[in-house]
């Protein structure tokens, strides 16, 4: 299968730069993170950004911390509190949201006063931090000016499940950008939804549904408006977590191409499969190798585009695991 279509060269991500072992943090040390610096490392070209440093604090400094409302909370050194420090990290979020050109995402430190995605602490005047708490400073002006762009925090990825989604997310992000690069028409559009149909259906066949009504209508809209539209819409979809149950839906209806071509004991072993990943027994990467066996001898050219095969390289292994 050749769905995934990856560039040739690895794909740029964003990256906080203390996950990388660069010794950045207030204590001068670094917080690497294996599956970042030795694992993705080998396929992905990282651009590292430390906000803090960005911003002309040294190393090692005293920690800073957010404070006041969780939904616009001020960074504020925490020996220095007349040291505020919001302005600058939003503003050093919006430059570096122009000046890190051609990447396709971005992984954030959690928990950090200034990249935190979500859940960082916002302490109020008694001293205890807010319940829910709020989101870092330079990842909240950094993501306002790329609402798309797939993101994600860095201890979260060590869940199989959410690092298949947001490296899904990545690739979708690029194969667009590949469009725009090539030039946006209406069937090009068309072709991209086309071939995202079973991977949507994995995700969110609600909003594949709702997209394909978007597009139905594609003749009454100005291209230029309806393209970021569409993409917005897409990529909230791809960021809902595909199941067991969705897999296995989705496997079936691939199936189904297959049921004039197959013999009764092949439908019955890949149907058993099927079975044996949506009860936990198999991982997807098994029913889903023996259908691309099946699929190879018998092509079908509208199912060897299917993003969902391949949404990115086989050589990261991501549904080994789910």
């Amino acid at each position: 299968m050749t769905a995934s279509n990856s560039a040739t060269a690895p794909l740029k991500l964003g990256i906080s730069a203390c996950l990388l072992g660069a010794q950045v943090r207030f204590n001068g040390g670094h917080k690497q993170s294996h599956l970042c610096s030795q694992v993705l490392s080998e396929h992905f070209q990282f651009v590292p950004v430390c906000p803090e440093v960005g911003i002309g604090m040294s190393t090692p400094r005293a920690p800073i911390r957010l404070i006041g409302e969780p939904q616009a909370p001020r960074a504020v050194d925490t020996l220095k509190r007349e040291m505020d420090v919001t302005d600058a990290l939003t503003a050093y979020g919006e430059r570096m949201a122009t000046e890190l050109q051609g990447i396709c995402g971005y992984i954030f430190m959690q928990q950090s006063p200034s990249c935190g995605l979500e859940r960082v602490k916002v302490y109020q005047d008694n001293g205890m931090p807010v319940t829910g708490g709020g989101r870092g400073i330079f990842a909240q002006a950094f993501c306002a000016r790329h609402p798309d762009l797939p993101v994600e925090e860095d201890g979260r990825l060590n869940d199989a499940v959410l690092r298949e989604n947001f490296l899904t997310r990545v690739y979708a992000y690029a194969r667009w950008q590949q469009l725009l690069h090539s030039g946006l028409t209406r069937q090009s559009i068309l072709d991209f939804h086309s071939r995202y149909k079973y991977q949507l259906m994995a995700t969110d066949p609600v909003q594949y549904k709702a997209l394909g009504r978007l597009l139905g209508n594609l003749s009454q809209y100005d291209l230029q408006e309806l393209a970021p539209r569409y993409f917005s819409q897409l990529m909230q979809a791809l960021k809902k977590c595909a199941t067991r149950r969705t897999h296995s839906n989705v496997l079936q209806h691939l199936c189904g191409y297959l049921k004039k071509a197959l013999s009764g004991a092949d439908k019955q072993e890949i149907s058993q499969l099927i079975e044996q990943y949506r009860t936990g027994i198999v991982p997807l990467v098994v029913p889903l190798t023996l259908l691309k066996h099946h699929l190879r001898h018998h092509p079908d050219a509208y199912i060897a585009r299917q993003v969902y095969l391949q949404p990115h390289p086989e050589n990261l292994s991501l549904r080994n695991a789910l």
